[in-house]
């Protein structure tokens, strides 16, 4: 197989990885990823579906894109842009059927599973460079292109700014605080300060092998 075709399936394949991944942290409800926290205190306070608002809301995301650095604009963009929340729906509520009441070590596993599919669909996509994201690319931006700090450091800023942003949309939408943890929670937490750095584990260890490119 050639690499253009490598490239195509690693993208298509990491998207429909990280919309099934975040369905899986809904199912855990230990809080999902930051971006999504940001995206259900959004959810939360707009009424209109989940889908529709990611779509709305990378829309943004692409134009800071646009602006500042067009290589991160790709195939992989658009199916994030216009599936990943559809995607997620759908597998939410199919996970939500057939496990309509998850145990607490269902739970733990869902949260288990998620952080790291996360991370490997995220890896999988960005190393195959036919565009991340509109979210990925505002920290690859920052640090490939204004060289401001590391990839892996900034992921972390970016992250914990959703996550704050998220419970105070939350909270203004009239949600309550005992609600917080089930999408700002242990799982938020642990993606906040380890995605980047799982990001960047899963490129060496199974992305650019995969690509057969060690200097991707």
């Amino acid at each position: 197989m050639n690499k253009t075709a490598k490239r195509i399936i690693m993208s298509a394949a990491g998207v429909i990885i990280c919309a099934v991944s975040v369905a899986v942290f809904k199912t855990a409800a230990f809080g999902v990823d930051p971006f999504q926290s940001l995206m259900s205190g959004l959810s939360a306070l707009i009424p209109i579906s989940f889908g529709t608002l990611y779509v709305i809301v990378n829309a943004v995301l692409l134009l800071f894109s646009l602006i500042f650095d067009r290589h991160y604009i790709g195939i992989a963009t658009f199916i994030n842009l216009f599936l990943l929340g559809y995607i997620t729906d759908f597998s939410h509520q199919l996970m939500m059927t057939a496990f309509p009441a998850p145990s607490m070590l269902f739970r733990i596993v869902c949260l288990l599973i998620g952080i790291v599919t996360i991370c490997i669909g995220s890896s999988l996509y960005m190393t195959a460079d036919l565009g991340v994201s509109t979210y990925d690319a505002v920290a690859l931006i920052a640090a490939n292109k204004w060289k401001l700090w590391k990839f892996k450091y900034i992921r972390v800023c970016t992250d914990i700014i959703c996550v704050i942003s998220g419970a105070v949309l939350y909270i203004a939408a009239g949600g309550k605080w005992s609600e917080i943890p089930t999408i700002i929670g242990i799982g938020t937490i642990i993606t906040a300060f380890f995605m980047g750095p799982l990001i960047e584990f899963f490129n060496e260890k199974i992305a650019r092998p995969l690509l057969g490119d060690k200097d991707n």
